[in-house]
């Protein structure tokens, strides 16, 4: 497979290098925590002329004999080199039942660097507190962003590369395959796996036909406002009751396992989170088209699920405004920065134009404005708010 340089990720990776932290990788399956933890290990051989790196992935049978937290820490320790500085790589940790109990004690002994990776429902960011004793540094992998895609397929016209990747997404793994149906088999799939492997053996999920429907029921109202009441109401049939809190607990477990991520919905103007109803978006936006084809499609809802998955890969904490009952799309804030968004598929009538911009008008302070769209023009501005076609936004840095 075509590896191209993800160097955000592998900047974050070196610069926790010497660290006391235990780095984590974290992300959806099938995003490239493997890919990118081989591409530091180059740098490392590269770079650090006394490095001993210690690497054990357990999806491959040579490793078998250490899924034994006891044996795998034995084996570290046979392979230290005392005046060499020793990193420790897993992939795949949670494949060693009590592997917490061994990266604990190597932590302890304060003589190795140490980067794992593992299947998300078994090593959540909720649980890494739980889990390890020592400080944890969680590096979060995405499926491919746009800018990525571009750049893989050496592709130079962004209005046709973006319509392409409307519709072939993020995950790298499905761009072997030269037929459509074969790459959408793919990444349904990933997702049918990231599911029965995962969130259904972690928690021991009885009723997997409800987990396949909310879980559907999430994709085709990607964007909507959403409550675990709602989905429970609308999936309860043949006066067979669903219970909202079980649709609460898969909810969490798909977020948890990163098929989903939730964005809660905050006053503005009271400068409070709102109880009631949040959205949820899709980790890689193609998952929708693999499952559920063409039924109901919206473009506005696909672009929409783009931006804010590439908010959160650009490092924002986004949530979804209200301000005197309008709705902004997305509210980004990093440290001290602050952005307004809204995205639209079309602007280009003038209702729908007036409508997207109503919202960003009505917000008082002075934090940058700005309109997501498919315009297809180089960006200008309208009453201070900016307006940028989605794929030219998506290529910055």
């Amino acid at each position: 497979m075509k590896l191209i340089d993800r160097q955000d990720y592998l900047n974050k990776l070196i610069n926790v290098i010497g660290t006391p932290d235990i780095k984590v990788i974290t992300g959806v399956r099938r995003s490239g925590k493997s890919k990118l933890l081989e591409a530091f290990k180059e740098y490392i051989l590269d770079n650090i002329s006394d490095a001993n790196i210690i690497q054990i992935n357990f999806n491959l049978t040579r490793f078998e004999e250490l899924k034994e937290y006891h044996a795998l820490e034995n084996y570290i320790e046979y392979a230290y080199e005392k005046e060499k500085e020793n990193f420790i790589f897993i992939d795949e940790v949670q494949m060693c039942p009590q592997f917490e109990l061994t990266i604990n004690s190597l932590h302890a002994m304060e003589k190795y660097d140490i980067y794992i990776t593992g299947s998300n429902a078994f090593l959540l960011s909720s649980d890494l507190a739980t889990l390890f004793t020592g400080r944890t540094f969680d590096i979060k992998v995405y499926p491919f962003s746009f800018k990525e895609f571009v750049q893989y397929y050496s592709l130079t016209d962004l209005d046709s590369a973006f319509d392409r990747y409307i519709k072939e997404g993020g995950m790298a793994g499905s761009y072997l395959y030269k037929e459509p149906e074969a790459k959408f088999d793919y990444i349904a799939d990933v997702f049918d796996t990231l599911i029965v492997r995962d969130i259904r053996q972690k928690y021991k999920i009885r009723n997997t036909v409800l987990m396949d429907r909310i879980s559907e029921f999430l994709m085709d109202n990607v964007s909507n406002l959403t409550s675990a009441r709602n989905i429970a109401d609308s999936l309860t049939k043949n006066k067979e009751k669903i219970n909202h809190k079980t649709v609460g607990s898969y909810l969490e477990y798909l977020c948890n396992a990163f098929a989903f991520y939730k964005f809660r919905r905050y006053d503005i103007r009271g400068k409070r989170y709102l109880s009631s109803n949040d959205k949820f978006y899709l980790s890689d936006h193609t998952f929708r088209y693999a499952k559920l084809g063409t039924k109901n499609l919206d473009y506005g809802r696909v672009l929409e699920n783009i931006v804010a998955i590439e908010l959160l890969r650009k490092g924002y904490e986004v949530y979804i405004g209200v301000l005197y009952k309008k709705e902004i799309d997305f509210v980004a804030v990093k440290r001290n920065e602050k952005i307004y968004i809204q995205v639209s598929d079309n602007i280009s009538d003038e209702k729908t134009f007036e409508r997207e911009v109503s919202p960003l008008l009505k917000i008082k302070d002075a934090y940058p404005k700005m309109l997501i769209a498919r315009t297809r023009h180089e960006e200008y501005q309208y009453e201070g708010i900016k307006i940028i076609d989605i794929a030219a936004w998506l290529m910055q840095k």
